[in-house]
């Protein structure tokens, strides 16, 4: 499961990748907000530990884990193909000369 985690004064978001199920972040949440424990702690699928104060939480976002994509591709209705021709000699070079007036 995708969490996103909002930081009060914090520029960005924290993103990880839990392990657990939406209900039990969400129970964790609740415990943390409630005043059971002065910080949230997850841990991702990595065995990483994210701490965040309960009194600097600005949101948290729930989702699905994303897959992502590997390569590049522009859909199954477009197929680029690149032709290189090996060349055996170098290429020329074109001077331009001035012409006097």
């Amino acid at each position: 499961m995708e969490v996103k985690i909002g930081v009060q004064h914090a520029p960005r978001e924290i993103v990880l990748e839990s392990g657990l199920n939406a209900e039990e972040v969400e129970r964790l949440v609740a415990d943390a907000l409630a005043g059971k424990s002065q910080v949230l702690s997850l841990e991702d699928e990595r065995g990483r530990k994210v701490l965040v104060p309960t009194d600097r939480l600005a949101y948290i976002e729930l989702g699905e884990p994303t897959v992502r994509k590997v390569g590049f591709s522009a859909g199954p209705l477009c197929h680029v193909r690149l032709h290189i021709r090996p060349t055996s000699r170098p290429r020329r070079r074109i001077a331009f000369r001035r012409s006097r007036v």
